[in-house]
Protein backbone atom coordinates (compact mmCIF):
# COMPACT_ATOMS: atom_id res chain seq x y z
CA UNK A 1 0.00 0.00 0.00
CA UNK A 2 1.39 3.55 -1.00
CA UNK A 3 1.32 5.53 2.09
CA UNK A 4 4.36 7.84 1.88
CA UNK A 5 5.31 11.32 0.53
CA UNK A 6 9.00 12.29 0.59
CA UNK A 7 9.93 15.66 -0.32
CA UNK A 8 13.84 16.84 -1.15
CA UNK A 9 15.28 19.93 -0.50
CA UNK A 10 18.60 20.83 -2.13
CA UNK A 11 20.42 24.16 -1.45
CA UNK A 12 23.93 25.36 -1.67
CA UNK A 13 25.22 23.78 0.85
CA UNK A 14 22.94 21.32 2.23
CA UNK A 15 20.24 18.45 1.11
CA UNK A 16 17.70 17.13 3.49
CA UNK A 17 14.64 14.51 2.82
CA UNK A 18 11.71 14.24 4.52
CA UNK A 19 9.20 11.28 5.02
CA UNK A 20 5.37 12.22 5.13
CA UNK A 21 2.74 10.06 5.74
CA UNK A 22 -0.92 10.66 3.82
CA UNK A 23 -2.18 12.69 6.96
CA UNK A 24 0.43 15.09 6.75
CA UNK A 25 2.80 13.88 9.44
CA UNK A 26 6.11 14.30 9.27
CA UNK A 27 7.77 10.56 9.91
CA UNK A 28 11.47 10.89 9.23
CA UNK A 29 14.23 12.84 8.21
CA UNK A 30 17.71 12.86 7.02
CA UNK A 31 20.30 15.64 6.23
CA UNK A 32 24.00 15.57 4.27
CA UNK A 33 26.61 18.46 4.14
CA UNK A 34 26.54 18.45 0.40
CA UNK A 35 24.91 21.22 -2.01
CA UNK A 36 25.20 22.49 -5.09
CA UNK A 37 27.98 24.27 -4.01
CA UNK A 38 29.69 20.73 -4.37
CA UNK A 39 28.32 20.58 -8.07
CA UNK A 40 30.10 24.13 -8.89
CA UNK A 41 33.97 23.31 -7.74
CA UNK A 42 33.78 19.74 -9.10
CA UNK A 43 32.33 20.14 -12.32
CA UNK A 44 29.89 17.50 -12.03
CA UNK A 45 26.77 16.37 -9.55
CA UNK A 46 28.06 13.12 -8.35
CA UNK A 47 28.14 14.15 -4.83
CA UNK A 48 25.12 15.75 -5.07
CA UNK A 49 23.48 12.73 -6.36
CA UNK A 50 25.17 10.26 -4.29
CA UNK A 51 23.84 12.80 -1.30
CA UNK A 52 20.09 12.48 -2.60
CA UNK A 53 20.19 9.19 -3.06
CA UNK A 54 21.81 8.12 0.79
CA UNK A 55 18.91 10.20 1.96
CA UNK A 56 16.39 8.68 0.77
CA UNK A 57 17.49 5.61 1.65
CA UNK A 58 17.91 6.34 5.08
CA UNK A 59 14.70 7.84 6.23
CA UNK A 60 13.46 4.46 4.30
CA UNK A 61 14.90 2.87 6.44
CA UNK A 62 13.91 5.22 9.38
CA UNK A 63 10.14 3.76 8.99
CA UNK A 64 11.32 0.25 7.82
CA UNK A 65 9.67 1.18 4.59
CA UNK A 66 10.11 0.75 0.57
CA UNK A 67 9.73 2.69 -2.26
CA UNK A 68 6.41 0.61 -2.51
CA UNK A 69 5.11 2.31 0.16
CA UNK A 70 6.03 6.10 -1.45
CA UNK A 71 3.69 7.76 -3.66
CA UNK A 72 5.33 10.75 -4.72
CA UNK A 73 8.77 12.09 -4.65
CA UNK A 74 9.16 16.09 -4.98
CA UNK A 75 12.12 18.43 -4.71
CA UNK A 76 12.63 22.00 -4.53
CA UNK A 77 15.80 24.49 -4.32
CA UNK A 78 18.65 24.71 -5.85
CA UNK A 79 18.84 21.37 -6.90
CA UNK A 80 16.37 22.60 -9.90
CA UNK A 81 19.07 24.86 -10.97
CA UNK A 82 22.12 24.68 -13.48
CA UNK A 83 24.35 22.99 -11.09
CA UNK A 84 21.39 20.79 -9.40
CA UNK A 85 20.46 17.26 -10.46
CA UNK A 86 18.05 19.12 -13.13
CA UNK A 87 17.39 22.36 -14.35
CA UNK A 88 13.92 23.49 -14.51
CA UNK A 89 12.98 27.30 -15.77
CA UNK A 90 11.57 29.70 -13.39
CA UNK A 91 8.03 30.50 -13.40
CA UNK A 92 7.06 33.93 -13.80
CA UNK A 93 5.69 35.72 -10.77
CA UNK A 94 3.10 36.18 -9.84
CA UNK A 95 2.89 32.86 -8.54
CA UNK A 96 1.15 30.98 -5.57
CA UNK A 97 0.48 27.02 -5.03
CA UNK A 98 -1.67 26.92 -7.70
CA UNK A 99 1.04 27.88 -10.25
CA UNK A 100 3.93 26.43 -9.16
CA UNK A 101 1.82 22.58 -9.35
CA UNK A 102 0.89 23.50 -12.37
CA UNK A 103 4.85 23.89 -13.45
CA UNK A 104 6.26 21.05 -11.96
CA UNK A 105 8.09 18.71 -13.75
CA UNK A 106 8.62 14.84 -13.77
CA UNK A 107 12.23 13.33 -14.36
CA UNK A 108 13.47 9.65 -13.80
CA UNK A 109 16.84 9.05 -12.28
CA UNK A 110 17.26 5.78 -12.08
CA UNK A 111 21.14 6.25 -10.79
CA UNK A 112 19.20 7.84 -7.26
CA UNK A 113 16.31 6.01 -7.02
CA UNK A 114 13.59 3.51 -8.90
CA UNK A 115 10.47 6.54 -8.82
CA UNK A 116 10.18 9.85 -10.90
CA UNK A 117 11.16 12.98 -8.89
CA UNK A 118 9.04 15.72 -8.97
CA UNK A 119 10.96 19.10 -9.69
CA UNK A 120 9.50 21.97 -8.82
CA UNK A 121 10.45 25.79 -10.47
CA UNK A 122 11.76 28.80 -8.73
CA UNK A 123 10.19 32.18 -9.50
CA UNK A 124 11.34 34.97 -10.98
CA UNK A 125 10.41 38.24 -11.28
CA UNK A 126 8.24 39.93 -14.15
CA UNK A 127 10.52 42.13 -16.24
CA UNK A 128 10.10 41.18 -19.77
CA UNK A 129 13.86 41.33 -21.86
CA UNK A 130 16.39 42.62 -19.47
CA UNK A 131 18.63 45.31 -20.34
CA UNK A 132 20.57 48.16 -18.78
CA UNK A 133 17.28 50.43 -18.30
CA UNK A 134 15.24 47.37 -16.08
CA UNK A 135 17.59 44.93 -15.07
CA UNK A 136 17.30 46.23 -11.58
CA UNK A 137 13.72 45.39 -11.69
CA UNK A 138 14.60 41.45 -12.34
CA UNK A 139 14.99 39.02 -9.88
CA UNK A 140 14.54 35.08 -8.67
CA UNK A 141 14.60 32.83 -6.15
CA UNK A 142 15.28 28.82 -5.88
CA UNK A 143 13.90 27.00 -2.89
CA UNK A 144 12.85 30.50 -0.94
CA UNK A 145 9.30 29.98 -2.80
CA UNK A 146 8.35 26.66 -0.90
CA UNK A 147 9.34 28.38 2.58
CA UNK A 148 7.21 30.95 1.82
CA UNK A 149 4.06 29.05 1.14
CA UNK A 150 4.81 27.24 4.09
CA UNK A 151 4.89 30.49 6.37
CA UNK A 152 1.64 31.93 4.50
CA UNK A 153 -0.19 29.09 6.40
CA UNK A 154 0.63 30.99 9.23
CA UNK A 155 0.25 34.31 8.71
CA UNK A 156 -2.98 36.51 9.01
CA UNK A 157 -3.08 38.91 5.86
CA UNK A 158 -6.06 40.79 3.99
CA UNK A 159 -3.85 42.70 1.53
CA UNK A 160 0.05 42.50 0.30
CA UNK A 161 2.86 41.97 2.27
CA UNK A 162 6.33 41.23 2.64
CA UNK A 163 8.19 38.40 4.27
CA UNK A 164 11.46 39.05 5.35
CA UNK A 165 13.97 35.98 4.88
CA UNK A 166 17.57 36.73 6.26
CA UNK A 167 20.72 34.80 5.65
CA UNK A 168 23.78 34.98 3.15
CA UNK A 169 21.42 36.25 0.71
CA UNK A 170 18.62 38.77 2.32
CA UNK A 171 15.68 37.96 0.32
CA UNK A 172 12.79 39.74 0.33
CA UNK A 173 9.21 38.53 -0.76
CA UNK A 174 7.17 40.18 -1.78
CA UNK A 175 2.92 38.26 -1.69
CA UNK A 176 -0.12 39.70 -2.84
CA UNK A 177 -3.25 39.73 -1.50
CA UNK A 178 -4.40 36.34 -3.24
CA UNK A 179 -1.58 34.64 -1.31
CA UNK A 180 0.77 34.83 -4.66
CA UNK A 181 4.37 35.50 -4.93
CA UNK A 182 4.60 38.72 -6.84
CA UNK A 183 8.01 39.39 -6.93
CA UNK A 184 11.51 39.49 -4.27
CA UNK A 185 14.58 41.41 -4.04
CA UNK A 186 17.35 39.90 -3.27
CA UNK A 187 20.83 41.34 -1.61
CA UNK A 188 24.46 39.98 -0.58
CA UNK A 189 24.27 41.31 3.16
CA UNK A 190 25.36 37.81 4.58
CA UNK A 191 28.21 37.59 2.77
CA UNK A 192 29.54 41.29 2.80
CA UNK A 193 28.85 40.59 6.96
CA UNK A 194 31.36 38.30 6.21
CA UNK A 195 34.32 39.38 4.54
CA UNK A 196 33.87 42.36 6.73
CA UNK A 197 34.04 40.46 9.63
CA UNK A 198 36.74 37.76 8.45
CA UNK A 199 38.72 39.70 5.45
CA UNK A 200 39.23 43.31 6.04
CA UNK A 201 40.99 45.35 8.24
CA UNK A 202 37.75 45.55 10.50
CA UNK A 203 38.54 41.65 11.29
CA UNK A 204 40.46 42.49 14.07
CA UNK A 205 38.03 45.42 15.59
CA UNK A 206 35.32 42.43 16.07
CA UNK A 207 37.21 39.71 16.97
CA UNK A 208 36.96 38.01 13.31
CA UNK A 209 33.57 36.73 14.99
CA UNK A 210 30.11 37.33 13.84
CA UNK A 211 27.05 38.22 16.41
CA UNK A 212 25.38 36.33 18.16
CA UNK A 213 22.17 36.46 20.45
CA UNK A 214 24.21 35.93 23.69
CA UNK A 215 26.05 39.96 22.64
CA UNK A 216 23.26 40.87 20.55
CA UNK A 217 23.31 44.85 21.00
CA UNK A 218 20.27 47.11 20.37
CA UNK A 219 22.34 50.55 21.10
CA UNK A 220 25.33 49.34 18.49
CA UNK A 221 23.03 47.94 15.87
CA UNK A 222 21.35 51.25 15.56
CA UNK A 223 24.33 53.24 15.41
CA UNK A 224 25.80 51.52 13.05
CA UNK A 225 22.17 51.75 10.98
CA UNK A 226 22.54 55.59 11.47
CA UNK A 227 25.92 56.09 10.85
CA UNK A 228 25.80 54.41 7.52
CA UNK A 229 22.53 56.08 6.58
CA UNK A 230 24.87 59.50 6.86
CA UNK A 231 27.90 58.45 5.56
CA UNK A 232 27.39 55.29 3.58
CA UNK A 233 28.90 51.77 3.91
CA UNK A 234 32.10 51.87 3.32
CA UNK A 235 33.28 55.03 5.52
CA UNK A 236 30.88 53.55 8.19
CA UNK A 237 32.99 50.53 8.36
CA UNK A 238 36.03 52.05 8.23
CA UNK A 239 34.65 53.87 11.49
CA UNK A 240 34.47 50.54 13.27
CA UNK A 241 38.30 50.34 13.51
CA UNK A 242 38.29 53.84 14.87
CA UNK A 243 35.56 53.13 17.65
CA UNK A 244 38.39 50.25 18.74
CA UNK A 245 41.68 52.37 18.38
CA UNK A 246 40.05 54.86 20.29
CA UNK A 247 37.57 53.92 22.63
CA UNK A 248 37.01 51.43 25.44
CA UNK A 249 34.19 49.92 23.43
CA UNK A 250 34.14 45.79 23.21
CA UNK A 251 34.74 43.80 19.73
CA UNK A 252 31.07 42.62 20.49
CA UNK A 253 30.00 45.50 20.64
CA UNK A 254 31.62 46.72 17.40
CA UNK A 255 30.60 43.55 16.02
CA UNK A 256 26.91 44.51 16.55
CA UNK A 257 28.21 48.25 14.80
CA UNK A 258 29.12 46.83 11.81
CA UNK A 259 25.92 44.46 11.60
CA UNK A 260 23.64 47.50 11.89
CA UNK A 261 25.49 49.19 9.25
CA UNK A 262 25.59 46.01 6.99
CA UNK A 263 21.56 45.87 6.94
CA UNK A 264 20.97 49.56 6.32
CA UNK A 265 21.57 49.24 2.67
CA UNK A 266 19.11 45.86 2.85
CA UNK A 267 16.02 48.75 4.27
CA UNK A 268 17.43 51.63 1.69
CA UNK A 269 16.89 48.91 -1.38
CA UNK A 270 13.49 47.95 -0.06
CA UNK A 271 12.24 51.48 0.00
CA UNK A 272 13.85 52.25 -3.58
CA UNK A 273 13.72 49.19 -5.52
CA UNK A 274 11.99 49.39 -8.51
CA UNK A 275 11.00 45.87 -7.81
CA UNK A 276 7.46 46.44 -5.88
CA UNK A 277 5.97 49.78 -5.23
CA UNK A 278 5.16 49.65 -0.97
CA UNK A 279 3.74 52.51 1.31
CA UNK A 280 4.87 53.08 5.00
CA UNK A 281 1.35 50.73 5.74
CA UNK A 282 3.02 47.65 3.85
CA UNK A 283 2.76 44.55 6.09
CA UNK A 284 6.61 43.56 6.85
CA UNK A 285 6.95 39.87 8.09
CA UNK A 286 10.49 39.14 9.50
CA UNK A 287 11.67 35.45 9.92
CA UNK A 288 14.91 34.32 9.68
CA UNK A 289 17.33 33.15 12.54
CA UNK A 290 18.51 35.26 15.87
CA UNK A 291 19.99 37.47 16.05
CA UNK A 292 19.09 38.71 12.60
CA UNK A 293 15.74 38.29 13.21
CA UNK A 294 15.54 40.68 15.90
CA UNK A 295 18.43 43.11 14.15
CA UNK A 296 15.88 43.25 11.24
CA UNK A 297 13.11 44.41 13.65
CA UNK A 298 14.72 46.66 15.39
CA UNK A 299 15.34 48.66 11.89
CA UNK A 300 12.05 48.47 10.54
CA UNK A 301 10.94 49.49 13.95
CA UNK A 302 12.96 52.65 14.39
CA UNK A 303 13.41 53.48 11.01
CA UNK A 304 10.09 55.57 10.83
CA UNK A 305 8.76 55.19 7.33
CA UNK A 306 7.56 51.69 8.52
CA UNK A 307 4.58 51.41 10.37
CA UNK A 308 3.40 47.82 10.25
CA UNK A 309 5.56 44.89 11.17
CA UNK A 310 5.60 41.59 13.09
CA UNK A 311 7.99 38.76 13.71
CA UNK A 312 7.05 35.46 12.33
CA UNK A 313 7.17 32.35 14.71
CA UNK A 314 6.93 28.83 13.58
CA UNK A 315 5.00 27.18 15.96
CA UNK A 316 5.52 23.36 14.69
CA UNK A 317 8.54 21.26 14.32
CA UNK A 318 7.97 20.72 10.66
CA UNK A 319 10.69 22.87 8.55
CA UNK A 320 8.81 25.11 6.54
CA UNK A 321 10.19 24.55 2.88
CA UNK A 322 9.56 20.76 3.42
CA UNK A 323 5.89 21.99 4.30
CA UNK A 324 5.35 24.32 1.39
CA UNK A 325 6.78 21.44 -1.09
CA UNK A 326 3.93 19.32 0.22
CA UNK A 327 1.52 21.92 -0.31
CA UNK A 328 3.06 21.92 -3.90
CA UNK A 329 2.42 18.33 -4.24
CA UNK A 330 -0.97 18.40 -2.71
CA UNK A 331 -2.49 20.72 -4.95
CA UNK A 332 -0.45 18.93 -8.06
CA UNK A 333 -2.32 16.15 -7.51
CA UNK A 334 0.54 13.76 -8.45
CA UNK A 335 -0.45 11.66 -5.25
Amino acid sequence: MKKYIITIDAGTTNTRTFLWDDMKNLIASSREEIGVRNTAIDGNNKRLKSAVKSCLEDILKQAKATYNEVKCIIASGMITSNVGLIEIPHVVAPAGVQELASAIQSVMLEDICPLPIWFIPGVKNSAGNISINNFEVMDIMRGEEVETLGMLKSINYDESLIIVLPGSHSKFIFIDKEGRISGCLTTIAGEILDVITNHTIIADAVGHEHVNLEDYNEEFVLLGYKTAQKVGLSRACFSARILNQFTQYSKREIANYILGVTLQSDLLAIKNSSVAKITPETKIVVAGKEPLQSAFLLLFEKDQYFSNIEIFENSSNIPLSALGAYLVAEKSNIF
